[in-house]
Order: structure tokens, then C-alpha cells, then sequence
């Protein structure tokens, strides 16, 4: 890769928050019917006529939650939508909105900041949503990105995490383990670029799985595709912070338990041979790891024929009395109590 040895630097202060926020927003087009103003005047105006609104917020705190070492700022503009645009879809409803709020300190110039909002614009285009507003603000080290989304859905769309009942198929989309994967080959990487400057590493072997960590996808298919199967999930939830976790965060709020099986989780070959090459257990990681955005869902057990053998969800395990507890059963058919060793914010 060939490297700008003097790139453009434009300092932020040049243009001023107002200035800068017509800059960086001017891309920005409406879409969505249920936009009646953006940005520009104090606040957007939104109109759902008689749709539910569904709100979600999340933020992304440089150091805690992304190291631009080696996330680019376009990727982090497109995933720190997708992470948003993930809990709308896991409300089974469509996302439409979200405004955009970042606090930078002066170390970023302002070409830092185009690179980071088209990465937001691409994201914007490709789930089809407004970005109707925000702010900016300085910050006194590094940067901090608030993005707020809003979705609609009919009230008997809107899908929670507490409808699990007993009995219930557990089902998961896509494939686990592999955004984990994918920062612990970054993290190497880094390490190794840290000993070596010259070092240029060679990233091929884990193309699926640097994808996953750094350009993940809000699954925003899955309802079209439920829909299409006439399934309608009696509870739902992202994987953002690790399936063992997000499986006791539905258990807890539906008061079931659990069985998972371990021969059935959905996982990569080039997941399994990297987890090889690293000598880590490849379901530890399949069920801790965070992360991936995919959807995890339960449905009533008579809607089997409907999901059994598509391809784009595995069935997983199946919901118990809550007396029963939550388990993890292995290939050797042992019960494992299930722990959630996944991320947790606060306390890493």
C-alpha cells in the first residue's frame, strides 16, 4: 500500500460547528416518507402515521470499543451504523432514521472526518435510511461517535425479548465467532507492527473473518424472509455481545431455560482453522466471542417444516421450564451450565 507521506490536513477550527456540520452532512439525501424535515432547523420532524416507532442508541468510544490502529475511519462510519440498524432489525421492525452525534479532539483534521461520514453515507445508501440529524462537539482525547436509529414496524409486527415460551425452537441466522476471530488476528497483527514497522502483514488467510470484525452486516433480510415463511418469532435479540449471553438475556426477560447444542452451531471453516492455529477451542468462541449481528430468535415449535433446511438459519437448541436452567449440551452429550463470558462494557 502506498502511503500519502503529506496528506491534506484542513483543521477542523477553519470551519466552525455550523460550518463543519453543513461540510460533513451535504451528501446526505431523504428517502423515507416518514421524513418531513432532516437536517437544518432545530429539530427533524418524523411522521409514522399509524406504525410504532421503535428507538435504539448506541455508543462507540475510541480505546473501548475500536482501535483505529487498524479500523479504518470509513469502516468505522459504515459498522458504527450497522451496530444501530442491528437492534431495529432485531425488534423485527425496519429501521428508517438515525442522527449522528460525534465528539473528536483536534489531533483530527478535517479530511479525518470526511472519511469517517463517508463510511456513515455508504451505510446510509445501503440500509436505506435518512440521517436526519446530530452534533459535534470537541472532546479532550480521542473520539467518541453516539448514533441514535429509529425504526417502524405495526404493533403486531414488533417482536420482544420476553415472548420465549417453553418448548420454543432456538434459531440463529448466519454464522458465529467469526468478528472474534477477526480482531484477534487484527490485535496480532498490531503487535507484530509494533516490533516491526516495516513488517507488511498478509491478511488473506482471514479475509471472511476481518470482514466480519471490521464491515459487519445488520441482518435487515431476516424479516422480509420470516415474513415470506409466515413465522412471526415469539422473542428476539442481536448478537452484539456474545450468543451465550444474548441466549440468558432472552431465558431471564421469558423466565425459560435452555438447551444449546453444541453440534449445532453454525461456524466457519476459516473460523475453525484459525481458532486451530491461535489453540483456542473453537465453541468457546462461537458462543462468547460478540460481535456478529446476527439475529437469534425462538419460534413455537409447530412452525418446524416451515424453517427446517434454509439455509439461512440454523436451529439451535429449544427453550425448557426455567427449573431446568440453561445448558450447553455437547457433542459427547454431557450438560454444561451455560455461563456468559461475553463482552461486557462496563467492566473490561
Amino acid at each position: 500500500m502506498i502511503e500519502d507521506k503529506n496528506p491534506q490536513r484542513t483543521s477542523i477550527a477553519q470551519l466552525g460547528e455550523f460550518g463543519l456540520i453543513d461540510h460533513l452532512t451535504k451528501n446526505f439525501e431523504i428517502t423515507q416518507p416518514s421524513t418531513l424535515k432532516g437536517i437544518g432547523d432545530d429539530a427533524a420532524v418524523l411522521d409514522f402515521k399509524d406504525k410504532k416507532v421503535v428507538v435504539s442508541t448506541d455508543l462507540l468510544i475510541e480505546g473501548v470499543h475500536f482501535d483505529l490502529a487498524y479500523v479504518p475511519l470509513k469502516h468505522l462510519g459504515y459498522k458504527s451504523v450497522v451496530v444501530n440498524v442491528s437492534d431495529i432489525c432485531a425488534m423485527n421492525a425496519k429501521p428508517t432514521q438515525i442522527t449522528v452525534s460525534i465528539a473528536v479532539s483536534n489531533r483530527f483534521p478535517l479530511e479525518a472526518l470526511e472519511e469517517l461520514y463517508e463510511g456513515i453515507e455508504r451505510a446510509a445508501q445501503e440500509y436505506k435510511i435518512d440521517v436526519i440529524g446530530g452534533d459535534t462537539t470537541s472532546s479532550q482525547k480521542g473520539l467518541i461517535i453516539s448514533i441514535t436509529a429509529f425504526g417502524e414496524a405495526d404493533e403486531n409486527e414488533i417482536v420482544y425479548r420476553n415472548g420465549a415460551k417453553q418448548t420454543d425452537l432456538l434459531v440463529v441466522t448466519g454464522d458465529i465467532g467469526a468478528a472474534y476471530m477477526g480482531l484477534q488476528v487484527l490485535e496480532r497483527e498490531k503487535q507484530v507492527f509494533q516490533v516491526n514497522p516495516n513488517s507488511q502483514p498478509d491478511l488473506d488467510a482471514y479475509t471472511y473473518l476481518i470482514e466480519r470484525q471490521l464491515k459487519p452486516e445488520a441482518r435487515k433480510d431476516v424479516r422480509t424472509l420470516l415474513h415470506a415463511l409466515e413465522i412471526k418469532p415469539t422473542s428476539m435479540i442481536d448478537i452484539s455481545d456474545g450468543l451465550s449471553s444474548e441466549i440468558m438475556h432472552l431465558c431471564k426477560q421469558s423466565g425459560v431455560g435452555c438447551n444449546l447444542y453444541e453440534d449445532k452451531l453454525p461456524i466457519d471453516p476459516q473460523f475453525i482453522s484459525t481458532c486451530e492455529e491461535f489453540n483456542i477451542d473453537s465453541t468457546t468462541v462461537a458462543i462468547n466471542g460478540g460481535e456478529d449481528y446476527e439475529l437469534l430468535f425462538t419460534i413455537a415449535m409447530e412452525d418446524f417444516d416451515k424453517i427446517k433446511g434454509n439455509p439461512n438459519f440454523s436451529i439451535i437448541g429449544h427453550m425448557t421450564q426455567e427449573s431446568e436452567g440453561i445448558h450447553l449440551v455437547t457433542r459427547a452429550n454431557t450438560r454444561i451450565p451455560l455461563k456468559a463470558r461475553g463482552w461486557d462494557a462496563i467492566s473490561e
